[in-house]
């Protein structure tokens, strides 16, 4: 009584095939990547239509721990959450000017009684319909920093790269409204921080480029791309740091550093984050305006900061996995601990399970946060290595056998820590012991 009950790998909704080879899933007909075949193969993503797919159990612990880094970044810079309607009356998108310069991008519906509507691709018009109704709005209660993470809607002409490119998608969207120009370029460069400030928690090697405004608008914007291969986006980098740039925002082709003089490198990106600075575009529209403290009617300065929380799950996986095994940023792998019994049948079997399930049960114990995050791999027809090979390609950060040294007085358990790439010999205690280190969001 009062004990967490075992998770059973066997009793997870986790479909695998790990041994499949090939591309991706190959039956949407779209290009595949690394990321989306690992994703597939490991139980994690499931197709449905193209550039939609199912989340398994695992994917959405996964992206759960991935919210709260996020939740944890944006309040840390005063951001209050809050939830918008996905569904976005055309007449909002109209007054903007964006539901034509949208084109087939929006996925557009009309309901019974004739009136028009988008599902939303992001909210800059809704949130700023919101303040707006709020009439005797203060500079007292400006900042305002509102943000919601949420699924979004794009009718892409061609998904690809499973969750890197796909039509319906999770997204984090914060925006903001302050009194003036020098308060909301303040406020920009806070969120920038804070998207810095996530990327090197979850040991991802972002970089800061400048970016084009496209169809959100305003008249500064950053890119967060993670330099990858498979990248959508051409990068021009100066080698010292002092300059990063979208291909697509330079002048001719700029091949030195505006600072030093060095020469610009190029590679491909991933774009998990972006930016905008707009100014008043959206709040001059909808009249979102607050009143100064000589009582005056003014419109909000505004900013928008997007990331991609889907997509920097499949991102992560891309940059950090080898071509048949998935590495997770530690702090949101689905699991951190898989546990591997002896194989039935063998010398160790009975002595080593029995040993190896007090451990588990005493680790979530000693350690309860851990208790949802260990996994105990029940496939005892299996050996011992042929399972170890199936959490590698797992990418559980940690991995606790009952081996040959189980039996030893007193037991010693094989860990292997992944992420290190290292094998330990422990005793119960050091087991317990090495694990109390790992953080849990």
């Amino acid at each position: 009584p009062g004990r967490a009950k075992r998770l059973l790998l066997s009793q997870l909704f986790q479909p695998l095939n790990l041994q499949a080879g090939g591309e991706g899933d190959g039956r949407a007909g779209e290009p595949s990547c690394r990321s989306q075949k690992l994703l597939v193969q490991g139980g994690l993503i499931h197709p449905s239509s193209p550039g939609c797919y199912y989340y398994l159990p695992p994917a959405v612990r996964a992206m759960e721990k991935l919210i709260k880094v996020m939740d944890e970044e944006m309040q840390a810079v005063g951001g209050q959450k809050l939830d918008m309607p996905s569904l976005s009356s055309a007449e909002l998108w109209r007054a903007s000017g964006r539901w034509e310069q949208m084109g087939p991008e929006l996925f557009r519906l009309v309901d019974r009684h004739g009136k028009g509507y988008c599902l939303g691709p992001t909210h800059e018009e809704a949130v700023t319909e919101l303040v707006a109704a709020q009439s005797n709005l203060s500079y007292k209660q400006l900042p305002l920093r509102l943000y919601q993470v949420t699924r979004k809607f794009r009718d892409e002409p061609k998904p690809r790269f499973g969750l890197l490119r796909s039509r319906e998608f999770y997204m984090k969207d914060m925006y903001t409204f302050d009194a003036s120009e020098e308060a909301a370029r303040q406020t920009y460069d806070l969120v920038c921080g804070a998207y810095h400030s996530l990327f090197s928690r979850l040991g991802l090697p972002s970089v800061k480029v400048r970016a084009a405004t496209g169809s959100i608008g305003g008249t500064v914007s950053h890119e967060f791309q993670l330099p990858a291969d498979i990248g959508e986006d051409r990068l021009t980098l100066c080698p010292a740091g002092h300059f990063a740039a979208n291909v697509e925002t330079l002048n001719g082709e700029q091949t030195s550093c505006p600072t030093c003089g060095e020469k610009l490198t190029q590679t491909r990106g991933i774009e998990v984050g972006h930016t905008f600075y707009l100014g008043t575009k959206y709040s001059s529209v909808s009249n979102a305006v607050f009143y100064s403290p000589d009582n005056k009617p003014q419109l909000a300065e505004m900013g928008c900061y997007g990331l991609g929380v889907t997509r920097i799950l499949a991102a992560s996986i891309e940059v950090l996995s080898t071509e048949d095994s998935i590495r997770w940023p530690s702090l949101i792998a689905p699991y951190q601990l898989c546990f591997i019994p002896p194989k039935r049948g063998s010398k160790e079997e009975k002595e080593g399970a029995a040993l190896l399930e007090q451990v588990y049960d005493d680790l979530t114990e000693a350690l309860p946060h851990l208790a949802g995050d260990s996994v105990l791999d029940d496939r005892t027809q299996m050996t011992i290595g042929k399972r170890l090979k199936d959490a590698n390609k797992l990418g559980y950060p940690y991995v606790v056998l009952a081996g040959k040294r189980v039996c030893e007085d007193p037991p010693i358990f094989e860990v292997w820590n992944q992420n290190a790439g290292e094998v330990l010999f422990l005793t119960k205690e050091g087991v317990i012991e090495l694990l109390s280190k790992v953080q849990v969001p």
